[in-house]
């Protein structure tokens, strides 16, 4: 179950990253010029960001291995339709059909692993694996991508999902579970559902435009109101409504709330110092898609090791200890990356891909197992949503303030192209660093000193979940 689950989990993962080297292929196929190209990664990220907290709840009432096939069948379709399309409204369109494939799948998959191991150990040990899985699928995909694109052509990075996601559905009603919410009667907060998917959509949007448009630009801040207001109001909906899409009484503990803060922040250090460091290899170092790829393998392989470590020390030392260790690496990584000359010496940048490779893998995993802590059956789909939610936007936010981190000091520097952006880059690999010292903070003081297993939050709790760490027993 967890191999079959992994193996889904990991393509959506791969899709991301692979696509970025094939982008100038598209582009060229396509004959396309200026950031059109641009919106078939922002149509993924905004359906993706937008229903994976709806999606969550959908796997909890509806079923959790049928909801599972469901997106599985609709990535089938939609990566088809994305390497047969012939412009770029068709392509963005069935990249926004992936986005909402993996919207409805990850969560799905996750609360099956959730529900099938036992919280502590074995729960870990799943969640080492399924980390290990992201922060492959995360790095590996800049190498594949690019070979796939000159092997195969830019549509096979879209089309090698057809057979491994034809596989998947072939197996997945032998090998998977079903499960779903207990209660005799099911429904949807379709108002709830109705502010909050709009608003992640919206917030999602307006991060992705920073870059180009700018902090205080006028429709900036007024996309950022509009936000805040259907939050607001999302939050007035759960308290009153009788099947909340988001059950406060999960929210009740310190943990999940660290957790998924550990996640965001996570999220914004782990891209914002890869598209910085994508930016200063190609446009500082001249480096081919296929030699940085083959660089940031070793922070693949040191990921995969700090996700499967950590998860074995975690509850021996605890959640805090190792999570705290995690996002230390990962500042010690950024570090060393600002320390990298325009065309100097690049014997620092192994190590710095070695360390942030190991906080990366540490980090996320504790976040994970934090953020699915005490957590009940009925609640794991949109626990989970809300967790994947938490690091997709995470990434976006990430993205966009180094990227406009860096703009503003190569601008304000000037000067020979090579010491402004490296000047720039510099700053951005900066900003990622502050990003894990924030991390480090969130880790010390919301998670717990142990091991992090806490007892369930029953669904009908009427006291808060205490911070101290109680009985192991799930």
């Amino acid at each position: 179950m967890l191999a079959l689950l992994g193996v889904a989990f990991f393509m959506t993962i791969l899709d991301g990253t692979s696509l970025l080297t094939a982008l100038p292929a598209i582009e060229h196929h396509l004959h396309l010029h200026g950031p059109a190209i641009q919106w078939t990664v922002t149509a993924y990220a905004l359906a993706f960001s937008g229903l994976l907290l709806l999606c969550g709840r959908a796997a909890d009432l509806l079923g959790r291995r049928r909801v599972f096939i469901a997106g599985m069948v609709l990535r089938v379709v939609a990566s088809l339709a994305c390497g047969l399309a012939p412009s770029i409204q068709a392509l963005v369109a069935a990249r926004a059909l992936q986005g909402a494939s993996a919207a409805i799948i990850a969560p799905a998959a996750l609360s099956m692993v959730m529900n099938t191991f036992t919280e502590g150990t074995e729960r870990n040990k799943a969640l080492g694996i399924w980390g290990g899985l992201g922060g492959f699928g995360a790095t590996a995909g800049l190498l594949l991508g690019g070979i796939i694109t000159d092997t195969f052509g830019w549509q096979w990075v879209f089309w090698i999902n057809v057979p491994v996601g034809t596989l998947v559905l072939v197996l997945a009603p032998a090998m998977l579970r079903e499960s779903r919410h207990r209660a005799s009667s099911r429904s949807f907060d379709i108002p709830g559902a109705l502010t909050i998917a709009p608003a992640l959509v919206l917030l999602v949007y307006v991060i992705t435009r920073v870059p180009t448009a700018g902090w205080a630009n006028g429709q900036t801040v007024g996309l950022l109101a509009a936000v805040a207001v259907l939050v607001w109001m999302f939050i007035l909906i759960e308290k009153r409504s009788v099947a909340p899409l988001a059950p406060f009484r999960a929210l009740r503990s310190r943990m999940l709330i660290g957790g998924n803060l550990l996640l965001l922040i996570a999220g914004m250090t782990v891209d914002g110092m890869l598209i910085t460091l994508t930016s200063f290899v190609q446009q500082v170092l001249g480096w081919q898609a296929a030699q940085f790829g083959l660089t940031t393998a070793m922070m693949t392989i040191t990921a995969v090791a700090g996700a499967l470590l950590s998860q074995r020390v975690v509850t021996r030392l605890g959640l805090r200890r190792v999570a705290a260790a995690g996002t230390v690496l990962l500042g010690c990584g950024c570090l060393l990356l600002t320390r990298i000359p325009a065309g100097g010496s690049m014997r620092l940048l192994p190590a710095a891909l070695f360390l942030f490779g190991a906080g990366m893998g540490a980090a996320t995993v504790c976040a994970q197992i934090a953020a699915l802590t005490g957590v009940t059956e009925n609640d794991s789909g949109v626990a989970a949503g809300l967790a994947d939610t938490s690091f997709a936007v995470g990434t976006a936010l990430g993205t966009a303030i180094c990227t406009s981190v860096a703009a503003t000091r190569t601008s304000a520097i000037g000067g020979p192209a090579p010491i402004a952006l490296t000047t720039g880059q510099h700053a951005a690999f900066e900003a990622a660093g502050v990003f894990a010292a924030l991390a480090l903070i969130t880790a010390l003081t919301l998670l717990s000193k142990r091991s992090g297993l806490t007892r369930s939050v029953s669904a009908d709790a009427s006291e808060n979940v205490s911070t101290r760490a109680p009985s192991t027993s799930p």
